[in-house]
């Protein structure tokens, strides 16, 4: 349990530095190229959104599993693990591209690190809590949507 508040803890705390933005330096972008960073943003919130009401009471914060949890494989999970974590990674990084910041390019690179470890935790008690999550893990991506491979 000091595992899920540890990384719930420097999850909020990289989101606290993202909103912060010390200025290390500013990117200059094309404007046609921050129009396709808003869009990816607006994206990344509607990976989230679908996240969330597909997890509907299963919805937590902490990497262990709720007690009277069930495994949700449908819905957008049925292409991704971790949709939530996936649509941060995309509005997070396309954000900071949008507002030209080094600062959130780097704090939107540590989360996702912390993401990444945060998974590989969660479903360790995810495996240890259901017995067909391994076989899901086979056939559906962490954050992105694996490609199939299709023998002709």
């Amino acid at each position: 349990m000091k595992k899920d508040f540890f990384y719930v803890l420097l999850q909020f705390t990289l989101f606290a530095l993202y909103i912060i933005n010390w200025n290390l330096g500013d990117l200059h972008l094309l404007g046609w190229i921050k129009t396709v960073f808003i869009t990816l943003t607006g994206f990344g919130l509607l990976v989230i959104l679908f996240g969330i009401i597909n997890l509907n009471e299963n919805l937590s914060p902490f990497p262990t599993p709720k007690r009277n949890a069930t495994l949700i494989s449908h819905g957008i999970y049925k292409y991704v693990r971790h949709p939530i974590y996936s649509g941060l990674i995309i509005s997070m990084f396309s954000y900071a591209l949008v507002s030209e910041s080094i600062f959130r390019i780097i704090s939107a690179t540590l989360l996702l690190l912390v993401f990444y470890f945060k998974s590989d935790y969660e479903e360790k008690k995810l495996v240890e809590r259901f017995d067909e999550y391994d076989d899901y893990k086979k056939v559906t991506g962490r954050f992105f949507p694996k490609r199939t491979h299709k023998k002709s």
